[in-house]
Parts: structure tokens; sequence; C-alpha cells
């Protein structure tokens, strides 16, 4: 080939080349604006403390299509979401201000089970099984296979769980039955508190609601928890449930606060998590041709110490 056409050859490879680069830092400083623009939409609606509406969505982030069964949530300390997957031990971390996933990590190479809760306790990662085991572990950077321990509650007879969260108040962790398998205690909301210290839940530590107090009006005929938080203004422990279409809220000596229905539309609310600024957070399982999502909501703390109120 002739030099000079060999040159030119190279200049238009370059030009093409660098035509392709443009577009590509274009499209990144589009997408970065786009979410600056998703934060900052947010905050403005959080900031206008007239608007007093807890009921319409302030902004609904549909998840990845490997999130599909996303379940528990929890948050770091810093403000970002963690999520876990209903099966595989998989914690993936989301900016819940952006909806966008940051980073994925699994623990060990390839667990499995049926995992049902996340929670975050001063600096450690719990996950929670159905059966009442509790993962151990620390965050990991992005792709990695961080080491874990496993903790047996021996409360798998008499629970079926679904929720787990840190109580900074007693350094416990709560843990939420969605089926109580004591006949007993079948017509109760019940909640464990386990001391990670001690490795221990003792009976006299359980948290029981007649189920009475917490259907009132509402029509339901149970609650079924699928996730709970602990609302870090309030230290009101609070419940979603799938089954019922429900939102429980209850002090720490177990008297109700609020039990109502969850705002707008959930085919499938396994998660939540209520940030310090007023910004409750529910996830929902992908169903059939319906996506997962993460939809946010303005939340009103209640009181610590409210008078036990039962609300349609």
């Amino acid at each position: 080939m002739p030099a000079r056409a060999a040159f030119l050859l190279l200049v238009l490879a370059a030009a093409a080349t660098g035509c392709r680069a443009d577009r590509q830092g274009a499209t990144h400083r589009s997408d970065t604006a786009e979410l600056a623009a998703r934060e900052q939409r947010l905050s403005l609606k959080l900031s206008n403390v007239a608007d007093s509406d807890t009921t319409t969505p302030l902004a609904r982030w549909i998840m990845p299509r490997d999130l599909g069964e996303i379940s528990g949530l929890a948050l770091t300390p810093d403000g970002r979401l963690l999520a876990h997957d209903d099966e595989q031990g998989r914690v993936t971390v989301i900016d819940p201000r952006r909806g966008v996933t940051l980073k994925h990590f699994w623990i060990g190479q390839s667990v499995r089970a049926d995992f049902e809760g996340i929670t975050v306790a001063d600096g450690t990662i719990y996950l929670i099984t159905s059966n009442g085991k509790l993962f151990e572990f620390r965050e990991g950077a992005d792709g990695d296979h961080v080491r874990y321990a496993v903790h047996d509650t021996h409360l798998g007879a008499e629970c079926e769980f679904e929720g787990v969260a840190f109580d900074s108040a007693t350094k416990t962790l709560l843990l939420a039955c969605k089926n109580v398998a004591q006949k007993q205690l079948r017509d109760h909301l019940v909640l464990y508190r386990w001391n990670p210290r001690t490795s221990d839940a003792p009976r006299d530590a359980m948290i029981k609601v007649p189920l009475q107090k917490i259907v009132g009006a509402s029509g339901w005929k149970g609650f079924h928890p699928s996730d709970l938080t602990v609302d870090p203004v309030s230290g009101n422990y609070v419940m979603v449930a799938g089954p019922e279409h429900g939102l429980l809220e209850i002090t720490p000596a177990g008297e109700v606060v609020r039990a109502r229905s969850l705002p707008g539309q959930h085919h499938r609310a396994e998660g939540i998590a209520i940030t310090r600024d007023g910004l409750l957070m529910v996830s929902d399982e992908a169903s059939n041709s319906v996506p997962a999502v993460i939809t946010l909501y303005r939340w009103r703390p209640a009181a610590r110490a409210a008078t036990t109120t039962v609300a349609p």
C-alpha cells in the first residue's frame, strides 16, 4: 500500500475513534446530569414542609432484571441502600436518591438459602433466613466474595421468619415472625429480640401484640410481616406486610401506633426502609410482566410514646 494511502487510513481511523469517544463522553455527561437532576428533584420535594402528602410516590425506581427477586432492604450509616436476593447470598448496594445500583458482592462462593431480611448493626451486616439462621459479614467491594459466620437462633421451629432490623437503643436484632408455629401465639404478632453479642434470644425478650389490636377496622384477617425497620427519629418499629398490603407501626413496648393500607400500588411488597430526613422506601419483587421496583414516599414520624390508635 502506498505510504500516502496508509497515512490517510490512519487519519480516518483516528477520526472515527475520536467521534465514538465524543459520543460516549456526551452520553456519560447526559446520564450524570439526569441522575443529579433526579436527586435535586427529590430533595426539593422533601424540603417542602408544607406538603403533608404521604400517599403519593415521590419517586419510583425500576430495578434491573437481575434484581427481580429483590427482598429485604437496609440503610447504611452513609445513606446507601442494601438489598438482597431471595435465594442467593448476593447483596446489591443502591443509591436510593438516584435510583441506580452501585455494586454487588456475595457472601462466600455460592451460598444459597431462603434469605428473608437484611440489616446493618454497628458496621456489621446480617442476613436472616426463614428458619432463623443469621449470616454475619462485612461489606465487600464490587464483585467480592466476603467471609461470613452463621448463627443459629434455634427459633426456626417456633417461627417462619421474614424480616430483621437493628434497634440501636437496645443493641439487639429484631426478628419478625411471618407465620407463628406456637398454637398459643397464633393470634399474635410476634417479634424476637436477639443479642448479637451473646447470640441469645431469651423468651422474655419476645414482643407479642394481639392481632385484634392490629386488624381493627382494616378488615385484615391477620398481619404477616414481609420486612421491618426502625424509624430513626421515633425509635418505633415499622413493618410492611405484602399479603395484607399493609403498613404497621408499633412502639418498642408493643403498643400499636398506626395500622393502615400501603399507599399506592404494590403488587408484591417485600422490603422497607426509612431515612432520618423522612423518606419511606418500599420494594416490590417482580411479578409476571411487572418489574421489581423501589417506591419512595414522604414519611411522617410518630411520637415514641404515642397512644394506641388503629386507623384503616
